[in-house]
């Protein structure tokens, strides 16, 4: 099951869906089918550590870490495994 960028063309949204092949997409705001697959954007190679750890950075500055302890806190944040 592929994932795809859409743009609903009834509520100008975008959006990520994960979509089966016998499944018709549906706008998850507005519930219209109208819409347009857009070209999704990946990440450069070599990058993919680097824009992981600033998504751990921001989950820490939000509080999304609070669960663990200390020492796993840091571990997390050096990009060690839990």
């Amino acid at each position: 099951m592929p994932l795809f960028d859409y743009h609903c063309k009834a509520c100008n949204t975008e959006f990520e869906l994960l979509v089966r092949s016998t499944t018709v997409p549906t706008c998850p705001h507005c519930a219209s089918t109208e819409l347009e697959k857009c070209v999704s954007r990946i990440a450069p190679a070599g990058k993919i550590e680097a824009i992981r750890m600033a998504h751990r950075r921001v989950a820490h500055a939000q509080g999304h870490f609070n669960h663990y302890s200390q020492a796993d806190q840091a571990k997390l944040l050096k990009g060690k495994r839990v």
